[in-house]
């Protein structure tokens, strides 16, 4: 798969490619939950590279859920070894798998934005049919930045409705530049903010990125 994979985006591997995985990480053998990750046809997801990544590979990361020790491991795969890959899911087809105390919170960010995006531990339960969430589990999400754009209160609808839900509501404003962490955008337009991307983060200013080109 050559074309450049945006950073959240969810990969599966060949049974090869797998398999080259598990010979590059041999400790990883010992957690069965692991070895057996392809096979049962779940997904990884692209992340920004590490100084130790190797050249030509596409860093990838598998976060296991807490009844495995909720490690973040990293791999890497050859782009030939990637056979599919996708967004991440859409919060609207995750919820389902969410807690009864989130459903409420869970409407009202989709009746602000439809088109909004989950990628993390509701994502990972949704994706795998394995027990992600806690009681602790924050709700992670991404929206694009045309809505904030167009809609000049996304960002203090967020933080609205953020006050009032029963976790944490994390993310980023999505653009083709990268994502910024939607709490650095409610500062002013002189904030500095850190975008990041499939490739690393870089600096500039909250207006710089609220008005670059949109993805």
């Amino acid at each position: 798969m050559a074309e450049l994979l945006e950073r959240h985006s969810m990969v599966k591997a060949s049974a090869t490619g797998w398999t080259a995985v598990m010979s590059r990480y041999p400790e990883l053998a010992s957690e069965p939950i692991i070895e057996g990750w392809a096979r049962a046809d779940r997904p990884l997801i692209v992340r920004r590279p590490a100084c130790s990544d190797a050249a030509r590979l596409i860093p990838l990361g598998l976060p296991l859920p807490p009844s495995h020790g909720k490690r973040r491991i990293a791999v890497a795969l050859a782009p030939a070894d990637i056979v599919a890959s996708a967004p991440p899911p859409l919060l609207a087809d995750a919820a389902a798998a969410a807690p009864a105390a989130w459903r409420e919170t869970i409407h009202l960010l989709l009746n602000l934005l439809p088109q909004t995006r989950t990628f993390g531990s509701l994502a990972w339960q949704h994706l795998t049919g394995l027990p992600y969430l806690s009681d602790s589990s924050d709700l992670d999400l991404l929206w694009p930045l045309s809505a904030a754009k167009q809609g000049h209160t996304l960002l203090s609808d967020i933080a609205q409705i953020a006050k009032q839900a029963p976790m944490r509501l994390d993310g980023e404003i999505v653009g083709s530049a990268g994502g910024v962490q939607w709490r650095e955008l409610a500062g002013t337009d002189e904030d500095e903010v850190l975008v990041k991307n499939s490739t690393g983060v870089a600096n500039t200013t909250r207006a710089a990125f609220l008005s670059s080109t949109i993805s």
